[in-house]
């Protein structure tokens, strides 16, 4: 028995003559059909690089185009060609010029004499596969398309409209039902012949020509009609991304190709050297008569695509970055953002770090510039603390300060003098810990020695600003992890609250606090919000201060350690 090979090829001469000789080596006589759009003198000089073969022919040429009639219609030319000039063959295998066989020839030789009668072809109805895309699925086989779809696609596009207005509708040959599948499949004679030869074909031909991606279906749905018996299956590994364009195989893909067990690959990459180096070699050992099992590497593959699809939090690519909603989490890691700590504790910036081992900012997005950790100028990945530079992509500023200090947590100030553009961001943002202690922002207020009009006036602008973040906060979209407290509530019990964050940080092991940072002076603050009252400026945010002077709660001493004797 013997297996003849249909080779068309468009590119990568070169390489397509190192696949030809590995066939012809392996006792396959081969067929090859060049596109017309290769030069003739590129034709010509290839042809006579293989003319010391004689097991090798050239089939009539024509110009291919991708999604159209041209790729069946050189495929049956030569198949034709092969079936007449060569009667010995039992078995037909189509491949294209990047495909590269993986195992010995005479492997896959032995693989199809066990299996005389069977047709290895993918062939499914559009109903049972999820494989188009690009939303003409059943409509190929009812809609006319005329027009190339790479280089007419304005025509392509303009012409499925129109139909769709009229409702127009082809009609399908009688007993023929549409079936699709993988272009590159491997044929018994009897069945290509039946194909061929069928009294029907020039009623298909006609049919078939306006058909939107013929090639995978013109022999898929035929197959069904001619074989004694189907395997849908190809014998060509070839994968796809999601847009329905194929992976390419590079040398790093070496490892992965042989664990697979295909026959044949697709598509290779011309300059891959190490695998048409390491596939085309002279085999003489025995070998396993293993099945093919690309299942084997479908979970790699289906990483792949989700990595293409999603991404890794907090890590753009232009081609993602455009998309809204395909960018996973905005940040790679946790981080913590404080709301009014600073305003309410003394040295809050300088305890928080001794408390717990985190990196702690200061307003990363106040109106003047970055205040960084220690105040420095830029930081890591080459950050400014120019903020103009971070307002002109705000998201993008702190998704970068994320990405390049993973492993260490950052923890910054933000309130409602600094700038606002990002607090949808922060609240969908699953890696964030937002702490709001509402009113805060009234305590530099009382203590500042602007005239009391211009308080009034920038109190209730603050307020303003601060409502409409903790709303965000409390939609039910919001991923972020969030605690919020009134002032009032919160200076009753500060240990407890800021037990609560540092616990929430993660820290192993966990560590109860034996100090929290001093509070500000308030005495006086409920009597400041009253005058607030008064000047008809509602100050609902801070909680219910009475107007008697607000101490803070005592927070006890740590006991000092005894021994028992």
């Amino acid at each position: 028995m013997s297996v003849g090979v249909i080779m068309l090829v468009h590119a990568a001469l070169d390489r397509a003559e190192q696949v030809v000789r590995h066939w012809v080596a392996g006792g396959c006589p081969v067929v090859v059909h060049v596109d017309k759009a290769v030069s003739q003198a590129e034709f010509t000089a290839f042809r006579g690089r293989l003319s010391d073969l004689p097991e090798v022919s050239f089939s009539a040429r024509r110009k291919c185009h991708w999604g159209t009639w041209s790729l069946v219609g050189a495929t049956q030319t030569a198949a034709e060609q092969i079936l007449r000039e060569h009667p010995q063959v039992e078995h037909i295998f189509l491949a294209s010029g990047s495909c590269l066989p993986l195992r010995p020839v005479r492997d896959l030789c032995a693989y199809l004499k066990a299996r005389p009668k069977i047709d290895f072809i993918e062939s499914a109805t559009t109903q049972d596969v999820p494989w188009t895309i690009g939303g003409l699925d059943a409509e190929r086989f009812t809609l006319r398309f005329p027009f190339s779809w790479k280089h007419q696609r304005k025509l392509f596009d303009g012409y499925v409209r129109l139909q769709r207005r009229i409702r127009f509708k082809r009609k399908i040959p009688t007993g023929l039902q549409p079936h699709m599948g993988s272009q590159w499949w491997c044929l018994t004679r009897s069945t290509l012949s039946a194909i061929l030869n069928d009294p029907m074909r020039q009623t298909y031909d006609r049919y078939f020509k306006r058909v939107w991606i013929p090639d995978e279906s013109y022999f898929q749905t035929l197959a069904r009609i001619h074989s004694e018996r189907i395997e849908s299956r190809s014998l060509t590994l070839s994968k796809f991304d999601f847009q329905g364009k194929p992976h390419i195989f590079y040398d790093d893909h070496l490892q992965l190709l042989r664990r697979s067990d295909c026959f044949v690959a697709r598509k290779i990459w011309p300059q891959a050297n190490i695998l048409y180096d390491t596939f085309l070699q002279k085999n003489e050992g025995t070998v396993p008569q293993t099945e093919p099992a690309p299942a084997k590497i479908d979970r790699i593959f289906a990483k792949a695509v989700e990595r293409r699809v999603r991404g890794r939090n907090g890590l753009y690519m232009q081609g993602r970055f455009p998309h809204a909603g395909v960018e996973g989490a905005m940040t790679a890691a946790p981080y913590s953002v404080f709301c009014g700590f600073n305003d309410v504790f003394e040295g809050f910036l300088d305890w928080l770090p001794r408390a717990t081992p985190v990196r702690v900012h200061g307003h990363l997005f106040a109106r003047d510039k970055v205040h960084f950790a220690g105040g420095e100028p830029s930081f890591t990945g080459a950050l400014s603390d120019s903020a103009a530079v971070r307002d002109y992509a705000p998201r993008d500023f702190l998704t970068s300060l994320i990405w390049n200090t993973r492993g260490e947590r950052q923890c910054f100030q933000f309130g409602p003098a600094d700038v606002q553009d990002l607090n949808w961001k922060l609240a969908l943002d699953p890696n964030a810990q937002i702490s709001v202690i509402s009113g805060a922002w009234a305590v530099p207020l009382f203590h500042s020695t602007r005239p009391f009009a211009e308080v009034r006036v920038e109190a209730a602008r603050l307020q303003r600003v601060e409502n409409k973040f903790l709303e965000i906060l409390k939609t039910p979209y919001v991923k972020a992890k969030v605690r919020a407290w009134a002032l009032a509530d919160f200076i009753e019990a500060p240990m407890d609250a800021l037990q609560d964050i540092v616990d929430e940080m993660g820290q192993k092991p966990p560590r109860r606090l034996t100090e929290v940072p001093k509070m500000v002076d308030l005495t006086g603050f409920g009597q400041f919000l009253q005058s607030l009252k008064n000047e008809v400026m509602h100050p609902y945010l801070m909680g219910d201060f009475p107007l008697s002077s607000v101490e803070a709660a005592p927070v006890p001493e740590p006991r000092r350690p005894y021994l028992v004797r």
